[in-house]
Formats: structure tokens, C-alpha cells, sequence
């Protein structure tokens, strides 16, 4: 990884426009831009809803941010094990994010792709934005801008490692297995498949062996079993890009505030407002479904927007979907859920305060959660993919399923 010291601009590209610069001032200050020709643009695609003003206009009046770069940039970029790896590789600390994009602005999630800025003015995107799946050699290789990762990358790693990857016929996130929660992979492509069951969308997703991914270190196959590969609702036919953004990106926080400073009907109410019935009621079916799985893992970043035609936000398939309480005694929601964070139960108190404060009606919502609960036992019993999971796993999700109530 190679990254010159004095790059001081990043051209930030969208849908391959150039839509505005992001600058690295004095006092390692970092301040986006927009271009004035994007600005001006009444059809422009979107960016990030962090930029919507109350009038539906374009905030511009932004200000420059320390040592970090804004919070949607921030939010492109890997998390955990895998930024401190790149970041040692950069010879910068995991904060100082800057050329941590500039290394890895060929493969952002969504639409976003970041090059040096050009000072004569050239748009011209790079060629890495056109390639798309054209070398598809119908093997998984791990891709990352280049990057090549050491073993003890990958093995340091407590909750696994998330990565991309090419091949066979598309791009995907693979998910590495966890020296601390045993069966990560597992657990998560059966809880997804039992949402797929229980008329959730879900994207794509394999159990393959870690050995059969290539371009991690020869000695990776050591780590043995499985790994997760989940199709990416980013990329389409040909490695065309569909942009995207979390819900951290939406609300303008960085990384760091997943966890926090918004609940889920904090969620819903942009739901509500930008995608309608069908995004919101689609939010509130995953939100009981995390309840009944046990899932205390549904922060902000694991909530997604895409915008297939560039200005339209819809919610993305469901994701992340993992029964954590396995690993974790006494694990609760991420999130409030109307004044709540139970993972046993879901009230009819607790389901109006949160559509009180979401601007929802309460009806509708109270409706579509007695139905999916009643869904989730029946399609949990019938899902031949649960045999995948230990013994003590499986029967500690069929008590979890069993046992969670609606009451009210």
C-alpha cells in the first residue's frame, strides 16, 4: 500500500461524476466540498440523506472535521481488526482516515469510488469504476483494493473478519469464522434463511469452505470450516454499482455512535417518510424477527437505504441477522424499541410509544407484528438448514423462538 504523503484533495466520484472534493487542510483538518455543477443539478442522485435540508434541498454549509474525514466517508470504510490492520500497512493511526480512503477508493460500498484529485479539472473516473466482474475467473478471490492480508490478520480476530470478493458470477462479503463465537457462519446463514422462510428479503447467501477463497494467506486454510458469502445488494449484473447508505450515514454519525444517540423508530420515521408503507412495515417485520432470534446486534450500520435509480431511497435486503444470545448471557437490542431493549417480549405499550414517536399509526403496526411472531415457530420448525448448527445452538434458538411472547 502505497500512498504519497503530500496527497492533500480526493476527487469523489458518484455513479462516475465527480460530484466534489474532499481536502486534507492544515491541522489535519478534512473538508468536503460539493461541486457547484452537482449542486445545481435538480436531478442529481443522491449522495446521503445526512445532506438533505428540511426544504428537500442541498446542504452545503458543511464543516471541516479533525483528524477523522466526515462521518459519511468515515462509514465507507472497513471496521475493527481489518481498519487497524490497513492503517498499520499506511504507517497511520486507525483515526486518521484520509489516506485510508484514498487506498481503498476503488471499492467503497455503493456508488462512491474516491481518486486523487486531478487540479485541470479531468472527470474522468477510474478504471476500476468500469472493470467491474469482466476477470470473473469463477473463483472467490478476496478484493480490496490490492490489499494482501497477513494470516495473523485474520486470526487475531474475535468476531470474525469481514471482507469482499469476486467471482463466480457476481461480487459478495464473506465472512470469516470467529475464534471466540464458534459457528458464526452458520448461525448467521441459518438465521437468514429462516428470514427468507419467514417472508423477509434477504439477499443471496453460501456456507463454502475458507480454503476454496482465494488470495488470503496460504496458511489461511488452517483456520478450517466454513465461511459465510452473502451476496452484495450493491453490485448488479456486470459489477454495476447501486449506491447505498447505513443508517450511521443517514443520521451523520460516525462508527464509533452505531450503537447509540438513535433508536429504532428513529429508523422508522425516515423510513416512513421516504419509502412509505412498504420500506417502514418491511422495517418493523425484521425488527420482531431480531426479537424472536435474539439478536441484540441490529445497530444503526446494520440498517441500509439503496437508491436503484440514484435518487430513490428504498430499504435494502435484510442483513446481519446473527442469534447473538448465544454467545452473549442476558444480550439486548442494539437500539431501543419503544422504551424497550427486550429480547423475550414485545408489548402492545411498547409497540405504541414507538410508533408515537416514529409518526406512525399504531394499527397496522401492532397487525404486522402478531403476524410475523406467529410466522417465525412455524418457519423455524419446517427449515431443514437449522440440522447446520450445534446441537446446544439449535436448541438454545428453538427455546429463544418458542418462548418469545407478544403481549397485549
Amino acid at each position: 500500500m502505497k500512498l504519497d504523503p503530500k496527497l492533500n484533495a480526493l476527487a469523489v466520484h458518484l455513479h462516475g461524476r465527480r460530484i466534489g472534493v474532499l481536502s486534507r487542510l492544515v491541522g489535519d483538518r478534512h473538508l468536503f466540498a460539493f461541486e457547484q455543477d452537482y449542486a445545481d443539478d435538480p436531478h442529481r442522485p443522491v449522495l446521503s440523506l445526512s445532506f438533505k435540508g428540511q426544504a428537500g434541498g442541498l446542504v452545503t454549509a458543511v464543516r471541516p472535521v479533525g483528524r477523522r474525514v466526515p462521518s459519511f466517508f468515515s462509514n465507507l470504510l472497513p471496521e475493527g481488526p481489518l481498519r487497524k490492520y490497513l492503517a498499520e500497512r499506511a504507517g497511520v493511526k486507525p483515526e486518521r482516515e484520509f489516506f485510508l480512503l484514498a487506498a481503498l477508493g476503488a471499492d467503497l460500498p455503493g456508488a462512491v469510488t474516491v481518486t486523487p484529485f486531478v487540479a485541470d479539472g479531468q472527470r474522468d473516473i477510474d478504471a476500476e469504476h468500469h472493470r467491474g466482474d469482466r476477470h470473473d475467473t469463477g473463483m472467490l478471490r478476496f478484493s480490496l483494493a490490492g490489499v494482501q492480508l497477513k494470516f495473523s490478520a485474520v486470526m487475531e480476530t474475535s468476531g470474525g473478519l469481514t471482507i469482499p470478493a469476486r467471482g463466480v458470477g457476481g461480487s459478495w462479503i464473506v465472512k470469516l469464522p470467529s475464534l471466540q463465537f464458534p459457528a458464526g457462519p452458520e448461525n448467521e446463514y441459518v438465521m437468514l434463511e429462516l428470514a427468507r422462510a419467514a417472508g423477509i428479503t434477504v439477499p443471496e447467501v453460501r456456507l463454502v469452505p475458507v480454503s476454496d477463497i482465494h488470495g488470503l494467506p496460504e496458511d489461511a486454510a488452517r483456520m478450517g470450516g466454513n465461511a459465510l458469502v452473502v451476496r452484495r445488494f450493491d453490485r448488479a449484473a456486470g459489477g454495476r454499482r447501486i449506491h447505498a447508505e447505513d443508517f450511521a450515514q443517514v443520521f451523520g454519525l460516525f462508527p464509533d455512535d452505531q450503537y447509540g444517540r438513535r433508536s429504532y423508530a428513529n429508523i422508522a420515521a425516515v423510513l416512513w417518510a421516504e419509502t412509505g408503507d412498504a420500506g417502514t412495515y418491511e422495517f418493523v417485520r425484521r425488527l420482531v424477527f431480531s426479537v424472536w432470534i435474539g439478536n441484540g446486534d441490529m445497530h444503526l450500520k446494520n440498517w441500509s437505504l439503496l437508491y436503484p435509480d440514484g435518487r430513490t431511497p428504498a430499504l435494502s435486503p435484510a442483513y446481519d441477522f446473527v442469534a447473538t444470545f448465544p454467545y452473549i448471557s442476558g444480550d439486548r437490542l442494539a437500539l431501543s424499541f419503544g422504551g424497550s431493549r427486550s429480547l423475550s417480549e414485545i408489548t402492545v405499550d411498547q409497540v405504541r410509544r414507538f410508533t408515537d414517536k416514529a409518526g406512525l399509526p399504531t394499527s397496522p403496526v401492532w397487525e404486522i407484528v402478531r403476524e410475523t411472531a406467529e410466522r417465525i415457530p412455524a418457519a423455524w420448525k419446517a427449515l431443514a438448514q437449522k440440522e447446520l448448527l450445534p446441537s446446544k445452538m439449535r436448541t438454545a434458538i428453538r427455546r429463544q423462538i418458542q418462548t418469545a411472547v407478544v403481549r397485549g
